[in-house]
């Protein structure tokens, strides 16, 4: 007997079937007696379960049925055979949707989705089946009926499922209720000392708001729970002291990745659906950094965010009513909406971009939503937050309870190959010119040479345009496409998603903005490596217009020795992606010791020159890192239960300042040209920063000023090259 049968299991799941099943958890709380439950508050969607052990249940008022199960003639083929089925049709925001997925032997998948109405009898449900994923052919079926039994007791809801059309014989499915959910997830939420995490918000407590909106203690499991998740969490939120003294509060995305790798190393025990949120005060960039969602972390795909909370997300509007409410509801709202990206969900005005999961899927730029932008509506942020329930949207919910599994895997692009970006609105006399570019005569790199590009965006218009002031910086907003001649085309996905403050700037009429890509490796793993031919092109996604690139060739040089092909076994790894991606590592010490083998054999190649700038970056500054070291016996649930500490990592500046100076000083032409103008300024300017917290002004001044002669040469525009006079100036002291 299932333990959910047993009298204890029947009147614990009981109140798991109100109409809201997150309620449950307040319900327990109360020392109360049970009473019965009016059966118009019993629902009946959630997850159902099939394989050959469950019997077709007897429907009231219906003709028996018999289970065609094992006699379909796959099953017979492949008999480890399951089914899921997804009933959607009231409770917490009803799609009136149903979806399945069969499994046989274990890989093989077929998934459906059907939009379902009340049929004429009680608890019967009709619909067409609009959406095949897998191995349709083996799935012919066009319409399907449903017919629910409820009950107070979980034990004994069945459905039974009967498909037919597409010139198939019939096919019947009898279900067993298992869980209101659709969906396992596993929460953990962790802070620094210095961070102001919000963890859940009174409903209420600030007055813009809803009419309709409900009086509640809403917490970031709850919205999940709605979603249709079941969501469960370490016992309390952890805070993870720092040990010593010397680092200050400010992260940069390699300390903030390390410690993601960390975490998710020592709890690679933890279902495939895991997130870990982890509050921190501020991001080294600014206050205009609120959060970063890291994606595919490890082996098993695990999923990192985190969240700033003395960023922009701290500041209530100026003369706002209640500007403490104000602030726990925007940190509140980062939260949820970074945790959404790990569920792969777009936000709310991208979701027609490339192909959508469904056809004819619009996006919602003014969508009452938590993957909607508060400030990018009509009206701000406060029109926004007048009108918003708490809540995703229907096109959201339907993806996150019924999308096929396989949706959560990025990169697929085969829709390029046949239309490019024909669908894309590009006007007549576009706004502005966008462009990729290498910086070199010939677009031709080394076998093993990392790729970053110049990107370039010009008012083209002879009118002040408004730009957003990170609009080269949030990929957010475009759409990156790496073909290779002879494949597929495959659209690029960086490591990690950036939450960035709503900022607005004027570009000059003939004003160009400039920003660097890396674009060698991403969440795809190498999207560029093998020798050959390859175009990248880009479509800017702007509020009116779209800005599409002209397509740039690049090729790929064949190895040279034998030496190349074998370093690059090791090279093209995830690790090492991540590293180059964010400038270096302190705890990923496979990609660290290819990058040093790299460097040792071949020290000459522009590969190892961008080796020593990753290796070279976390040695010259203090940093901190995750430790959980000191791991006690038993299963570990949380940060807590590992006794985590972020730990200071002294600088080794002797080491880091060589490899800096072999890196960009040596040879400065080879580095402007391989690292990207953009990067080998950003450089440049971080190793002269650590020289003169060094005390050696003199050094740094001298690398600012091979820093200009080169771009000078590279014909940089002025202002850029009278900012580094600025700074060489400043750091002699003004002389």
């Amino acid at each position: 007997m299932r333990v959910q049968d047993t009298p204890a299991g029947i009147m614990q799941q009981a109140s798991a079937s109100l109409a809201d099943p997150v309620e449950q958890e307040s319900i327990e709380a109360l020392d109360l007696p049970i009473l019965p439950i009016p059966p118009l508050l019993v629902t009946a969607s959630g997850l159902y379960l099939w394989n050959t052990a469950v019997p077709l249940p007897a429907i009231a008022g219906k003709l028996a049925l018999d289970d065609s199960g094992p006699t379909d003639q796959l099953d017979i083929v492949f008999p480890l055979t399951s089914e899921r089925l997804c009933l959607d049709i009231d409770g917490r925001y009803p799609q009136m949707t149903a979806s399945g997925t069969i499994t046989r032997l274990l890989s093989q998948q077929t998934h459906w989705i059907a939009k379902l109405k009340p049929g004429p009898n009680p608890h019967q449900y009709l619909g067409s089946i609009w959406y095949k994923d897998g191995n349709a052919a083996a799935f012919p079926y066009t319409n399907v009926e449903i017919l629910v039994t409820t009950s107070i007791f979980p034990g004994l809801r069945k459905a039974v499922a009967i498909f037919t059309g597409g010139g198939a014989a019939k096919r019947v499915r009898g279900f067993q209720y298992e869980s209101p959910y659709f969906h396992p997830v596993q929460f953990e939420f962790d802070c620094t000392a210095d961070a102001k995490p919000v963890f859940a918000i009174q409903t209420h407590a600030h007055p813009n708001r809803p009419a309709s909106l409900p009086n509640e203690t809403l917490t970031l499991q709850k919205v999940y729970q709605r979603a249709g998740f079941d969501v469960s969490t370490s016992p309390a939120p952890s805070i993870v002291p720092l040990a010593g003294a010397g680092a200050n509060g400010l992260w940069s995305d390699q300390e903030m990745h390390d410690a993601m790798q960390v975490y998710w190393s020592k709890f690679a025990n933890k279902s495939q659906w895991a997130l870990w949120t982890f509050f921190a005060a501020q991001h080294e960039q600014g206050s205009s950094l609120g959060g970063i969602m890291f994606d595919d972390i490890g082996p098993n795909h695990r999923q990192g965010t985190a969240i700033f909370t003395n960023s922009f997300i701290a500041v209530p509007p100026a003369g706002d009513l209640n500007p403490a409410a104000w602030i726990n509801r925007m940190v509140f709202w980062t939260a949820t909406h970074e945790m959404g990206h790990a569920f792969n969900l777009a936000h709310s005005w991208q979701k027609a971009l490339g192909v959508p999961w469904i056809p004819g899927l619009a996006n919602e730029p003014e969508a009452r939503s938590f993957m909607n932008y508060p400030y990018s509506v009509s009206g701000g942020q406060t029109a926004f937050f007048s009108n918003f329930q708490f809540r995703f949207s229907d096109a959201e919910l339907l993806f996150l309870r019924h999308a096929p599994a396989r949706l959560v895997q990025m990169g697929n692009a085969a829709w390029f190959d046949h239309h490019g970006f024909e669908q894309a609105r590009v006007l007549p006399e576009p706004s502005f010119k966008l462009e990729a570019r290498v910086n070199r005569a010939e677009a031709r790199f080394e076998f093993l040479e990392p790729i970053t590009l110049d990107l370039k965006l010009t008012n083209t218009s002879t009118q002040p345009q408004l730009i957003e002031d990170k609009i080269l910086e949030e990929l957010e907003h475009m759409t990156v496409i790496i073909k290779k001649d002879g494949k597929e085309a495959r659209s690029f996905h960086p490591f990690a998603n950036r939450c960035w403050e709503e900022k607005k700037r004027v570009l000059q009429a003939g004003q160009a903005t400039y920003q660097s890509l890396f674009i060698s490796a991403g969440r795809n793993g190498w999207d560029i490596s093998e020798p050959g031919r390859y175009m990248v092109q880009l479509c800017l996604h702007l509020e009116a217009e779209d800005i599409v690139s002209p397509p740039l060739q690049l090729r790929i040089s064949p190895p040279r020795s034998y030496e190349e092909e074998y370093l690059a076994q090791d090279l093209f790894s995830d690790e090492v992606g991540r590293i180059l991606s964010f400038d270096g590592s302190r705890v990923l010490d496979s990609g660290l010791d290819t990058l040093n083998t790299l460097v040792e054999r071949l020290p000459e190649s522009r590969s190892a020159l961008h080796a020593k700038v990753a290796l070279a970056s976390p040695l010259v500054r203090e940093g901190k890192s995750l430790d959980m070291s000191r791991l006690p016996d038993g299963q570990l649930l949380s940060a807590r239960d590992a006794q985590a500490t972020l730990l200071v990592q002294r600088a080794d500046f002797g080491t880091g300042a060589r490899l800096f100076k072999e890196a960009l000083l040596a040879r400065p032409q080879l580095a402007a040209e391989t690292l990207s103008h953009f990067d080998y300024h950003y450089y440049v300017d971080r190793f002269s920063d650590a020289l003169e917290d060094q005390g050696r002004q003199d050094e740094a001044a001298d690398a600012q000023s091979t820093l200009l002669q080169t771009l000078q040469q590279r014909k940089v525009i002025q202002p850029v090259l009278e900012s580094i006079r600025l700074r060489e100036r400043e750091l002699r002291g003004g002389n």
